[in-house]
């Protein structure tokens, strides 16, 4: 578990450290934002659920010692915040650093809890989806 917590005061502090320690490989930064709960869940695109702390941090152990270096740009989607619990929908622009093209967007779920500690990740899902994919959806639902 990790030894320093910073203090997130919004889930959107949490979700710009997120993306700071993605594109820095940073594990410790990376990790400090998460939640301590066994019930955190990452969903890496096209992986399986991986759900704990100590499973997660391998996890990005694995990614970050691989050695590519990805550059992301967010779009945000929505967002439903209520006083303890917020959920992001966005969508992640990736270039890999060295190729200058982007991958096919991801689109990613986040979801923060605030506690005594300050908001954390409990739950970031990402999935590729086809450019096509985000025209215009229905805002009603039957």
């Amino acid at each position: 578990m990790p030894t320093t917590k910073n203090f997130f005061a919004t889930p959107q502090d949490v979700e710009a450290a997120f993306y700071e320690a993605l594109e820095r490989s940073d594990l410790e930064a990376m990790m400090a934002l998460w939640s301590e709960d066994d019930e955190i869940v990452c969903i890496h695109p096209g992986g399986p659920r991986l759900s704990g702390y100590v499973t997660i941090r391998e996890s990005w152990r694995r990614i970050f010692e691989s050695g590519t270096k990805l550059h992301v740009q967010i779009t945000p989607l929505s967002a439903v915040v209520n006083p303890f619990t917020a959920v992001h929908s966005l969508i992640e622009h990736v270039t890999v650093a060295g190729q200058n093209q982007e991958t096919a967007p991801i689109v990613s779920t986040n979801v923060y809890v605030r506690g005594p500690t300050g908001w954390r990740m409990v739950v970031h899902h990402g999935s590729p989806s086809p450019p096509e994919s985000f025209g215009d959806s229905p805002k009603t639902l039957h």
